[in-house]
Parts: structure tokens; sequence; C-alpha cells
């Protein structure tokens, strides 16, 4: 049995972790992937306060890092479940089931990805899922920018303020984002809308040189010559295997509030995985001092 089981080894998940045990708690952090999370990724990082700069890894090995000399317990492992039994919870991997007292669910969210060549190997190195972390690097260049929602409307807009020109591909001739966006998009001399496209290749080995472009009309491809490729077209949660302790909006994020409390008494969201306006490094490290400190709440009040 430990205090608290926190399923997710993110920022979100580190940070509460860190709180946690900082406040005499025995805690098992789970993960079934890499640690880090997302940031993980980042080439560089320079918007968290009072770090100039730092790579992503480096910032997330020094949080890993933390947590388990305070005595963190790691499980590197899938999260099939999580049952309330009683006053405790059974958290439930393939092969055995941890008891926990409370638990935070920081299981964050991934990226829908284009998959198309080269795409991968040229994330952090050109391909971007986060206009607000990653464009100032682009200051002064040329960068394509694919999706037709709010947050590529958003994307536009914050890349406009850097880049020399910026090329919106969206697949048809429409957007589906609020008007008041596509007003101000549209309005940006150096925001070039590229309708009824597809991107299908990004062009580079160590960095981006180019992006590939097929025309829906009539298959025909052009190469765009930029330095960056923006990637803003949804984020998928991982939380269905949740919906019987917490409950989920249309999209599947759970809803908590920003006290981070679920439904369920002793259950906590924390990070991507939540419903929230703001998905960032800080918003997560924010959701993980918020989280633990309401389940070590939780815990002592039994």
């Amino acid at each position: 049995m430990v205090d608290i089981a926190i399923i997710g080894a993110g920022t979100a998940g580190m940070t509460s972790a860190l709180y946690a045990l900082r406040n005499g708690k025995s805690v098992v952090i789970i993960e079934h992937n890499g640690f880090g999370g997302q940031i993980a990724n980042s080439p560089r990082v320079e918007n968290f306060p009072s770090i100039q700069s730092i790579s992503g890894i480096e910032f997330s090995d020094n949080l890993f890092t933390q947590i388990v000399d305070l005595g963190a317990q790691v499980e590197l492992d899938d999260v099939l479940g999580v049952e309330k039994l009683g006053k405790y919870f059974h958290v439930k991997l393939p092969n055995k089931v941890i008891e926990a007292k409370s638990v935070v669910l920081a299981t964050g969210v991934k990226h829908r990805n284009l998959n198309i060549p080269h795409e991968a190997e040229l994330t952090g190195k050109g391909v971007s899922y986060c206009a607000v972390c990653d464009g100032p690097f682009y200051k002064g260049e040329d960068v394509v920018l694919v999706g037709d929602g709010n947050s590529a409307l958003q994307y536009a807009i914050l890349l406009s303020g850097y880049c020399r020109q910026v090329y919106m591909c969206t697949l048809t001739d429409k957007f589906f984002g609020d008007s008041k966006l596509v007003e101000i998009v549209r309005s940006k001399l150096n925001v070039k809308i590229i309708p009824n496209v597809s991107v299908t290749g990004v062009i580079g080995d160590d960095e981006v040189r180019a992006v590939e472009l097929t025309k829906h009309i009539d298959k025909s491809r052009h190469t765009l010559n930029v330095k960056a490729l923006f990637i803003a077209i949804g984020q998928l949660p991982d939380n269905a295997r949740f919906n019987n302790i917490v409950d989920l909006d249309a999209s599947g994020y759970i809803m908590a509030d920003e006290s981070c409390a679920t439904r369920t008494a002793g259950v906590f969201a924390a990070g991507d995985c939540r419903t929230k306006k703001i998905r960032q490094l800080t918003t997560a490290v924010a959701d993980g001092a918020v989280s633990a400190l309401g389940a070590c709440n939780y815990v002592d009040s039994l």
C-alpha cells in the first residue's frame, strides 16, 4: 500500500510526485513509455521562469532525478484501469495490482500526427506541435503551418509576429474556428492561406529544409522552402480506461477544475489530460503541485 499512485511521468506527474514526497507521503509513479512526457522532445525550453535556456530532456532528467532521490518508487508498465474498493484504490497493471490511498491521473495527451515521411525524425528539428514553445526560434524565417481549427488560427497569429512568411495549409477552403480569429488571420499580410492541400512530406536531414504539398484538385505536388513545419491538427487524450472513476468530456479529457479534483473523492487529474484552456509546461507544473496537495490532504483525512 502506498499513499499516492501517480499515473504518468510527464512534467505534471513528476511535479505531483515531488510535492507529495516533500509532504512525507509514499509515492509510486507509473509510466508506460519514457519518463519526461512531451517536453522531453523539445530541443530548447526558454519559457520556464528562472531558467534562461535548457533542453527538454535535461529538464525532464533533472526532475526525474529529484523525485527518485526523494524516494519515489518507479514502475515502467501499462495501467489497465483503476478501481475504488472501500476507502482505497486498486491500480491494475498487466501482472499485478498496486494498492493506493489516493490516485493522480497525469496521462497527458498525444499530438495528432500527419504520419508523413520524415515527420518523426525531424520532430524537434523543425517539426513542431507547439508554436508557443518553438515559434520564437524561427524569427525572420519562412514556415508552414497546417490546421484549420482554433489552435491553428491562434498559432498563425502568433507566428505572424515572429516569422517573415507563414504558409497556412488547410484541407478545405473553410476554417473551423472562431470567426474573429479567422478575420485576424486573413488580415495578416505575412500569412498566406493555401486551401485544398495536404502536407505530404518533410524534406531535410538534420533539420527541416522544405515541405511538400499535394493539391487535392489535380494531385500535383509543390515544394515550399521553409525552416519549420508547425502541426496543429488536434490532440488525443487516453483516458477511456478511467471512465469508471472520472467523468470525461466529449473529447475524452478528464473533467476537473483548478483544484484538480474529479468526481471520485481521492482521484485527481493533472496536466494536459484534464479539461483546461492552456496547456503549457508551467501549467503542468502548477497542476502537479495542486493535485499533490489535494491528494495529501485526502490521505490525511482517512
